[in-house]
């Protein structure tokens, strides 16, 4: 599942993911903000949240992610990851080189500084 987060700056996007995310829940929350924002903006902020009930993610899901980051490729001006699970930082660490803008990892516990850089 994934909801939209609120009380960030126009130009930033922010979600939280819990359990199991779905293409479903890339195609009526995700990327209809990601395309809102973009409307409105030339570059915006990706601020994802993954929970530590985070199960997994069906091919469908990270299938739409993948396109909708490459589709905009150049116009993310800052991501901020904020998790705990272990792979997904390891993953980050490891291609976050190739994401355009600035691409940054947090911990659950600074949240604050991830909510705090992403306004920046």
């Amino acid at each position: 599942m994934i909801e939209q987060l609120q009380n960030f700056p126009a130009n930033t996007v922010a979600f939280a993911c819990h359990g199991h995310v779905t293409r479903d829940d890339y195609t009526k929350i995700l990327v209809p903000a990601v395309e809102k924002a973009f409307a409105d903006h030339d570059k915006i902020r990706l601020y994802y949240e993954i929970g530590h009930d985070f199960a997994n993610v069906d091919v469908g899901a990270a299938w739409t992610d993948f396109t909708t980051g490459l589709e905009h490729w150049m116009k993310w001006e800052r991501i901020a990851i904020v998790t705990d699970v272990e792979w997904i930082r390891s993953m980050l660490w490891a291609f976050g080189f190739v994401m355009p803008g600035e691409v940054r990892a947090f911990s659950m516990s600074d949240k604050d500084a991830a909510r705090q850089w992403i306004s920046a």
